[in-house]
């Protein structure tokens, strides 16, 4: 039942004061947010592609008030992909954004979000990467697949998230199966009524298997994003059953979550991706990991225990 309860929280701006103010909170970020600054993200990149691990990169703030923040961010996703041409990394690193941090949600939000995205795909393309769309609440999904579709015409290799959670995504799953479609597929990370989502773990955990065997069974490329073995493992089956080679598809985790089974998966010969957020805005991403898994909070309310 915590789960609600951090998901609602991650958007209370009185709990993101008192958990930012706690002296335990910087050191228990530090596991799941690769740093601040571009360098701090930059030196994980290197550090993880010398294990053999692939990254995409997700730079914090979304949620914003205004145009001109949606302009920063923005510019520090083309501050981002400067960087990986310049350092020869857009082969192992991808970019992750999030709609809401390029103005989605403001008046005209569509057409702003479309307008600030568009040049950091030119950038990643030019940086010899690509960008991955996230997912956010329902209420987005219409207009980021229509941005997705807008983007592909002229960037096929643009990427989308789908969520196994919603009722919706197994049709979503089916229109994006096709060539040279990327989809990563996650359980789904915010709070979502009733009406349009799964509630009951097991539900949206046998919703997860349907898509995914829809992706494997088509002609794109499918990125598992789960941390779950049962996942992992019906993945790989799903996988071997449809003839894909390591390379017709990917593993996707979280940085600073199962880092033992990520190295797993590279030792067998799968791609392994890790997802690296940074940045200032940490809050909003730092609790829905809370939510999502009772190991995770376990790990921030021990860490308060043994400061405390």
């Amino acid at each position: 039942m915590l789960g609600p309860v951090l998901l609602a929280a991650a958007r209370s701006d009185s709990i993101r004061r008192i958990v930012a103010a706690a002296p335990v909170t910087r050191p228990v970020v530090d596991r799941f947010v690769a740093g601040e600054r571009l360098a701090e993200s930059m030196a994980a990149v290197r550090s993880l592609a010398a294990r053999g691990l692939e990254v995409t990169l997700d730079h914090l703030g979304e949620d914003i008030t205004d145009p001109a923040e949606a302009l920063r961010n923005r510019d520090a996703y083309l501050h981002l992909a400067a960087a990986l041409k310049e350092q020869g990394l857009g082969v192992k690193a991808e970019m992750s954004v999030k709609l809401s941090a390029f103005g989605q949600a403001l008046p005209g939000g569509h057409e702003l979000a479309l307008k600030n995205v568009r040049p950091v795909v030119e950038a990643a393309a030019e940086a010899g990467t690509t960008v991955t769309l996230d997912m956010e609440d329902h209420t987005t999904v219409d207009s980021t697949l229509a941005i997705l579709a807008d983007l592909r015409e002229q960037f096929p290799q643009t990427g989308a998230v789908l969520q196994s959670y919603l009722f919706r995504t197994e049709d979503d799953c089916r229109a994006l199966a096709g060539e040279g479609s990327r989809v990563r597929l996650v359980k789904g990370a915010y709070k979502e009524p009733a009406s349009v989502a799964f509630q009951d773990k097991r539900e949206v955990d046998r919703a997860y298997v349907r898509c995914l065997k829809i992706l494997m069974a088509g002609e794109g490329y499918p990125m598992i994003g789960s941390h779950d073995p049962r996942m992992v493992a019906i993945g790989q089956e799903l996988a071997h059953r449809n003839g894909r080679k390591p390379a017709d598809y990917e593993f996707q985790m979280l940085y600073g979550i199962r880092e033992a089974e990520q190295q797993r998966l590279v030792a067998e010969g799968h791609r392994m991706r890790v997802y690296i957020p940074y940045g200032t805005d940490w809050y909003g991403y730092f609790m829905r990991r809370l939510a999502e898994r009772p190991a995770n909070l376990g790990f921030f309310l021990r860490s308060l225990a043994t400061r405390g």
